[in-house]
């Protein structure tokens, strides 16, 4: 049997740029939302409402980040590398739920529409795209080799575009002064939030339910430990997500035996990590009927 646990080693120390991204995105929501409600502008509200959920998501990432650090214990024998799945999933909930309080907002204005004021909404707007444009280069170096943190740079940089569109909705309002224009915005920031977050969502939810991770192909896996020297047959083979950076398979091969344990078993976990990405390998190995070392557990000659 083989145990072969090789974690991967966590990316670099980013409690600096997760303090600095949750700090600087909390004051910039509590100025979007304050200019919001003065300019009467449901384009920044919604825009704040977002950044708020990714205020939360950031602090929920670090989190669980650190509770993944943790080591292994008598109650919790993979530790809490499961917590960045959860907190993807939870992430993924209140954006869910933001994105269906700014729609509604936005669907009243349409029918009580008031006139937002185009000046404000550009340059707070303009404030957004600056301040998600550097928190997200604050994880542009860990976004290489940590999926969780790839998530957050890559979220930060959308929500830099999408501040980058109300500006460009605050100039329509400025030059033409069509009130409808701030409400339609905030529809399609909503529908750009959804698309997003349901995909969160459905990978959250499948790594939550223990699901193969998109990035694993389970049959060339399975074809991989069939062409394994003396492997005839594979079962109770699963892979699934321990975090949202590590991946754990198990399986039992049958193999006939002509020595003890096969000599394969030293370098399957290094080609696993490498062909597949998958570190954390738990092998069983089970002697074919009439192999030798089958005869032998049988008392045979």
């Amino acid at each position: 049997m083989s145990h072969d646990h090789q974690h991967p080693a966590p990316a670099g120390d980013l409690g600096r740029a997760f303090a600095v991204g949750i700090g600087l995105n909390l004051a910039f929501v509590v100025i979007e939302a304050v200019f919001g409600v003065l300019a009467h502008s449901t384009a920044l509200l919604a825009d704040a409402a977002h950044n708020l959920s990714d205020v939360l998501g950031l602090v929920m990432a670090w989190g669980a980040s650190s509770l993944a650090r943790r080591a292994p214990s008598s109650l919790h024998t993979y530790g809490f590398r499961r917590s960045t799945v959860l907190a993807a999933l939870a992430n993924a909930v209140l954006l869910l739920a933001a994105v269906g309080a700014v729609a509604w907002e936005a669907i009243g204005r349409f029918r009580t529409p008031s006139a937002p004021e185009g000046a404000t909404m550009m340059w707070v707007a303009a404030v957004g795209v600056l301040v998600n444009g550097v928190s997200a280069l604050l994880f542009r170096k860990g976004s290489k080799t940590d999926a969780n943190v790839r998530g957050a740079f890559l979220h930060l940089a959308a929500d830099a575009a999408v501040s980058a569109g109300v500006v460009v909705a605050g100039a329509v309002v400025w030059r033409t002064g069509w009130a409808w224009i701030d409400p339609l915005t905030s529809l399609v920031v909503s529908g750009v939030v959804l698309v997003g977050t349901w995909g969160l969502l459905r990978d959250s939810l499948h790594l939550a339910m223990d699901g193969v991770p998109r990035s694993i192909d389970l049959e060339k896996v399975r074809a991989f430990l069939l062409a394994l020297p003396g492997v005839e047959t594979v079962h109770d083979l699963h892979v699934w997500a321990m975090s949202t950076t590590e991946i754990a398979l198990t399986a039992h091969l049958v193999v006939p035996w002509t020595e003890c344990p096969p000599s394969f078993l030293g370098e399957l976990e290094h080609e696993l990590q490498e062909h597949f990405g998958i570190a954390h390998v738990t092998v069983q190995l089970e002697p074919a009927a009439g192999s030798p070392c089958a005869r032998q557990a049988a008392g045979a000659v």
